[in-house]
């Protein structure tokens, strides 16, 4: 029985491991925190429970086929909703839109405020739907290895979608610039500005207004301990507390790992933990990509998190609230073109004790704030501090509500602790962004040039960023394993 070890315990290694154990190879998962999940860990206090990492359950067809792969379903682990609202967004004090949670009554707000959007945006959906369908097909399942991947009779009438962006199509479809926001939204989930994501993207607007926005109950963990149980239950190891020193190369080929001061053999080794992280556990001779070309990469968003235990329930917000009442593409700049902390952020806010009374005490509400920052950013207290009371005033002012005096407990999170909990480069929070040059065989290569039997997994490869992505990249990678094995 051939031996592997996954180095990180985060979604994309966690699938790999399953899918690997499932071909009968002894697994070993080595996470260097005390709890799995990678960025979707959790967090307790007081009888309050938070994500730190995800809190959308998009693309339920991803997860129902992950499981599905094992003859399990979801519900075999967690219980599902679907929000209804799915979130609501906020442009001023005076405008707020909430996304329903059916395709037609959002059809409807749309053509609400704006004469014919109704019927533009039922167009996008249908094309949408198309594009998603040939994401799914066509794209995301696979490895990155050759431009060839991505040519196909479906795909070449499509070529034309990745030579324009998603806010030209937005801006071509709606003339209400807060329709468009909405439009661009979900592409914020890529990494990415709008203006940079290719117009083909739209499948996440399929993903967000077709197939709607879920909670598991428990919080988004609830899925990562579902994942942790199927493991197990698939003879999986999986070993906490145990950061990974070394990676052991023989003859040109990976042999296993350092942890803990101890050379662990093993066949092969599978890294979902940060690219550059596993990189510079290497000999430099070993390693296939440069400083230089990660600090050329443009990465995704880092974040300032605030997780907040208030003594009251909170109005005027739904389960996923989206505070658009400053320049989305002013805060845009200070991410991606001259980083910097933003002088007036649009921040997000998920009150998910709205959904689930599980995670609060009675009368009380759960909060998390974010704020994407461009990563690398100077992070320390006295920063997180002024950026809190900058969105609590505002959050104040548009709720028309004071939740100020009535925090009793708060903890934050930023570009430090991603560093430190993950060995995030420069701190960040969702991997590299999905632009057209950093997508499919652009991105860093799933098996090592340097090192056989080395592979790597997650964010930082394909598919991309994202849960579901993440799930998929598990899949990718073992397929690419069993293939290479059976040559």
């Amino acid at each position: 029985m051939k031996q592997v070890a996954i180095i990180g315990g985060g979604i994309s290694s966690l699938s790999a491991a399953c899918y690997l154990a499932s071909q009968g190879f002894q697994v070993n998962v080595f996470e260097k925190n005390s709890t799995i999940g990678g960025r979707a860990r959790q967090y307790k206090e007081a009888g309050f429970t938070f994500d730190i990492g995800p809190t959308w359950y998009w693309m339920p067809d991803i997860f129902e086929n992950f499981f599905g792969d094992f003859d399990k379903k979801p519900s075999d682990y967690y219980q599902l909703d679907k929000l209804d609202p799915a979130y609501k967004v906020f442009f001023s004090e005076q405008d707020s839109i909430s996304i329903p949670g059916t395709r037609q009554e959002i059809i409807q707000v749309f053509e609400s405020r704006e004469k014919g959007a109704g019927r533009k945006l039922e167009k996008l959906l249908h094309n949408a739907a198309y594009n998603y369908e040939i994401a799914m097909k066509e794209f995301v399942y696979k490895p990155g290895r050759s431009p060839l991947e991505l040519v196909s009779f479906k795909t070449l009438p499509k070529v034309g979608l990745f030579l324009s962006s998603i806010s030209q199509l937005a801006s071509r479809s709606f003339k209400d610039p807060n329709l468009r926001q909405i439009i661009n939204f979900p592409v914020l989930f890529l990494g990415a500005k709008p203006s940079d994501t290719p117009a083909f993207y739209s499948f996440m607007n399929h993903a967000d207004f077709s197939m709607g926005t879920w909670y598991p109950q428990g919080g988004m963990y609830s899925f990562i301990e579902g994942l942790e149980s199927l493991a197990t239950e698939l003879g999986v190891q999986i070993h906490t507390d145990a950061p990974v020193q070394e990676i052991s190369v023989k003859e040109n080929r990976a042999a296993g790992v350092k942890v803990g001061g101890e050379w662990i053999a093993h066949d092969l080794v599978v890294s979902g933990a940060d690219y550059h992280h596993t990189e510079t556990l290497l000999e430099p001779s070993y390693r296939s990509y440069s400083e230089k070309y990660w600090e050329k990469r443009t990465f995704a968003p880092s974040a300032l998190m605030f997780f907040l235990g208030v003594d009251k329930k909170i109005q005027n917000v739904d389960h996923h609230t989206l505070f658009f009442d400053e320049s989305f593409d002013t805060h845009a700049v200070s991410i991606y073109d001259k980083p910097a902390w933003p002088e007036a952020p649009l921040f997000y806010g998920s009150i998910p004790s709205i959904s689930d009374p599980t995670v609060a005490p009675e009368g009380k509400e759960a909060l998390i704030f974010l704020i994407p920052l461009a990563p690398g950013l100077e992070d320390n207290e006295e920063i997180r501090q002024h950026y809190f009371h900058k969105i609590l005033d505002r959050f104040e002012k548009l709720t028309r509500q004071n939740i100020r005096d009535h925090i009793i407990i708060k903890k934050s999170y930023s570009v430090k602790d991603f560093e430190e909990n993950y060995n995030s480069y420069k701190g960040n929070a969702y991997g590299l962004a999905n632009i057209l040059r950093q997508t499919a065989f652009l991105r860093p290569k799933m098996k090592s040039k340097k090192v056989a039997g080395l592979y790597f997994t997650g964010q930082l490869t394909v598919p991309g960023p994202g849960v579901p992505p993440s799930l998929i990249s598990g899949n990718i990678v073992s397929k690419m394993i069993m293939k290479d094995l059976a040559k």
